[in-house]
């Protein structure tokens, strides 16, 4: 089931499902207003199914917004073997902290957005006015309720400054947090096990100036640790009465010679869930 929110030809925000590649149901008839308060709801599924017989709307008539609403945004890093690598090539220096954090028992997981911070489809992403080497980062998405439970899960981009993480580790906040520096959506997918979502494939192209100038894919089985394993982490000493959305790092990563440039698009593609499309901006 593909949950996800839209604006309206009126302007109005809805909730809705994805029922083809072309069309969503409004499901505010059903009384469902919020993509959380769905999440929360046990039955979240009879009353989603209770509207299977509504008109549907084109996707072409509707504005896709990103599936987060007061949900704060985490990410966990180096749990692709390729991501270690990336790391460790941008800094001699600090190699061996990305080489220890890849094995060790605890994950690297840092706070990545406000709600208030995340972009949608098709809406800007950006890149750092101070830094020369900018990359996407595509990742699946793990959606969990206030209690914590595995609900879902999305497609997410942690836009991230490379040169700034890699002059010194205590950078990672500026090299990770600023304006657009997050993007999720196009929706959230419900009721897929991990066994499941592990046979899916996630990739990015990247285009400039209508040419392909990135192609990259993996399988996100390649993601070392299991989802138990990282929202266990998440969560301990943690509370989140709105839910939370962890990004489970990235196992595709562009050349070293390559970076972003503004007005670049970037489609981030997961198999079971849909394409991610966002422009690139200078912020």
């Amino acid at each position: 089931m593909k949950l996800c929110r839209f604006q309206n030809a009126s302007g109005e925000v809805r909730v809705g499902q994805i029922v083809d590649e072309s069309s969503v149901v409004d499901l505010s008839a059903a009384g469902i207003t919020s993509v959380t308060e769905l999440l929360e709801d046990e039955n979240r599924v009879a009353r989603v199914e209770s509207q299977s017989e509504a008109q549907p709307l084109q996707l072409s008539e509707v504005t896709l917004l990103t599936p987060v609403e007061q949900q704060e945004v985490w990410a966990a890093g180096v749990t692709y073997l390729r991501s270690k690598k990336a790391r460790m090539e941008e800094s001699d220096f600090y190699a061996n902290a990305y080489d220890q954090v890849y094995d060790a028992p605890r994950p690297e997981i840092f706070f990545k957005a406000l709600p208030e911070k995340v972009v949608g489809p098709n809406e800007p992403v950006g890149i750092r006015a101070d830094s020369k080497w900018n990359v996407p980062e595509p990742e699946l998405t793990l959606v969990v309720n206030s209690a914590k439970e595995l609900v879902g899960v999305s497609i997410g981009n942690d836009m991230s400054s490379r040169d700034i993480e890699g002059a010194n580790l205590l950078y990672l906040p500026q090299a990770k947090l600023y304006d657009k520096s997050c993007a999720i959506g196009p929706c959230i997918v419900t009721g897929a096990s991990e066994e499941e979502i592990r046979q899916w494939t996630i990739g990015v192209e990247i285009s400039r100036q209508e040419e392909a100038v990135f192609n990259g894919e993996t399988s996100i089985d390649n993601i070392k640790r299991s989802f138990s394993e990282l929202l266990d982490y998440l969560g301990r000493s943690q509370s989140f009465p709105h839910g939370a959305m962890l990004l489970t790092g990235t196992g595709v990563v562009p050349d070293d010679d390559f970076t972003l440039e503004a007005n670049d698009k970037v489609s981030i593609t997961i198999s079971g869930i849909g394409t991610l499309n966002n422009p690139v901006i200078t912020v």
